[in-house]
Formats: C-alpha cells, structure tokens, sequence
C-alpha cells in the first residue's frame, strides 16, 4: 500500500480519530464531531445521495475515494463504505492529500 492517504487514515484509525460505518460516521456528523468525511468510490448511490446531503446540511468536507476495501484495509478492518474523521489535523493533511491528486 504505497497511498498516503491511506497511510494517514490507517494512523487516524490507530490514534482513535476516525469512526467507521454509515451509522457512526452518521452520528459524527449530526454531534458535530466529524471533520472529514470519506465515502467509498464503490458506494451505492443512496450512500453516497445520503451523506453528500447531510455534509452540506453541516458544512463537513465530503469526497469519495478509494474502494470500500481499500478504505477498510487501509484501516485494517473489513469494508467500510464510510469514513468520519473526527481530528481536525489529521482531516487538514488528508483534504490537501485529496485535492492535490
């Protein structure tokens, strides 16, 4: 896995600053927690509809990268469709990561 964006979510998945899975990264978002918010590229429609909807509704950055299981491996747990992350350093390195490809 040679993807720095990755890298740094599977570090933010370590240091216990990203939640994982619709309903959580949901929570995130509503509580005001979330900074980031990554949806898998393989994610349905709907997901995808749902949390475009809700990020802008709550001013949290959204984008869609990587697989479903590249964002879980990269965690290093199984798929995951959804990704919230809730430290706003580790969200800052990752957004420039994003618009810089």
């Amino acid at each position: 896995m040679n993807d720095r964006v990755l890298s740094l979510l599977g570090l933010a998945a370590r240091s216990r600053n990203v939640v994982s899975g619709e309903f959580s990264a949901d929570k995130a978002i509503k509580e005001g927690n979330a900074m980031l918010v990554i949806v898998g590229t393989d994610a349905s429609d709907n997901t995808k509809k749902a949390f475009r909807n809700s990020c802008t509704f709550y001013k949290v950055p959204y984008y869609e990268y990587a697989t479903k299981e590249e964002l879980g491996h990269g965690m290093g747990k199984e798929l995951r469709a959804v990704l919230a992350v809730t430290d706003s350093g580790f969200a800052n390195s990752i957004m420039k990561l994003l618009e810089s490809r």
